[in-house]
């Protein structure tokens, strides 16, 4: 296992990222089981600076997008560009031929924008004037929205927020965290990042992620825990969140908590996967897969609340 490469990674992002670990373990999950992330922080909570930094200990490519209203499909993928000397098209690739994309408010652009995106997302190829273009592995969407500015933004349709695997949200930082933060960056030196890993450890450490033991039981408990957010009326002790859930997870949900949970267990070292493990990333996996009401909105129920409820009263193997 690369276990002892890990803590190494995480301790050099430490050296440029304090705090941020939850951001931080969401990530390497998305590059251990080709998913994607969205991330919901406010401002200044280091996003840019911590893809950026893990792009380096990683030595993989980088690019940012932030997604404005004006923003076009070509923006991003690329386009076929006339050359007049030539009197021939070429091609010039968009910022989406990356190893690690963040996608910065990702809700500012339109659907047309959103949809190319997402598009790339899940086919993991480019299709510019009639040529389909793979991209490079590792790929990993790290795309952001801001919570409290939501003027003039284009909500991410279900269907689409169903295409990733973890929804993040982020708070501020510890009072010592911050106070490191501005301690850091009131200096004017640059802090070099060293490489920890490359694309072909991260390949080996997929395969070994994917051979992480999910006992027929943890199965079992784990489906029960999807279908309890669809159907919490056939569940003793959900009946009081049934009113809230307009519709629960989707089969996607499945696939990706078996995924996530065996990545989960394989960053704290363990070869198996435990209730604990389930519990500590299932509200990453569902919390934008799972679609409240008008009644849970004017109650202030959220979608953690009701993830919190299934898994008291989903029987423990």
């Amino acid at each position: 296992m690369y276990l002892t490469k890990i803590k190494q990674l995480k301790n050099e992002l430490s050296h440029t990222i304090i705090g941020q670990e939850q951001m931080i373990d969401a990530l390497l999950i998305g590059l251990f089981c080709n998913g994607h992330i969205i991330l919901e922080s406010v401002p200044g909570l280091a996003k840019t600076t911590t893809i950026k930094t893990l792009a380096k200990a990683l030595e993989l490519s980088f690019s940012r997008i932030q997604f404005t209203p004006d923003l076009l499909p070509s923006d991003i993928i690329g386009a076929q560009i006339y050359n007049p000397k030539t009197h021939e098209f070429g091609m010039k690739k968009g910022p989406i031929f990356t190893n690690l994309l963040l996608a910065d408010e990702i809700n500012r652009a339109p659907a047309k924008v959103q949809s190319a995106l997402l598009e790339v997302m899940q086919e993991k190829q480019v299709t510019i004037g009639g040529e389909s273009i793979k991209l490079d592995e590792p790929f990993l969407v790290l795309a952001t929205q801001n919570p409290i500015d939501q003027m003039g933004s284009y909500e991410l349709p279900q269907a689409q927020l169903d295409r990733f695997m973890l929804k993040v949200t982020v708070g501020y930082n510890s009072k010592e965290e911050e106070l490191k933060i501005a301690q850091q960056n009131s200096h004017q030196h640059t802090i070099q990042t060293n490489k920890i890993l490359d694309a072909t450890d991260i390949k080996q450490i997929v395969e070994e992620v994917s051979k992480v033991y999910i006992d027929d039981v943890v199965q079992k408990y784990m489906i029960e825990l999807i279908f309890a957010s669809r159907n919490p009326l056939e569940y003793s002790g959900l009946e009081e969140i049934a009113e809230f859930i307009e519709f629960g997870a989707s089969p996607r949900a499945s696939i990706d908590l078996f995924k996530a949970s065996k990545a989960y267990a394989y960053l704290k070292g363990d070869n198996y996967v435990n209730p604990d493990h389930i519990a500590s990333i299932i509200k990453s996996v569902l919390r934008h897969r799972i679609v409240l009401n008008f009644s849970a909105m004017s109650q202030n129920i959220t979608t953690d609340m009701v993830i919190d409820k299934i898994i008291q009263k989903v029987p423990i193997p």
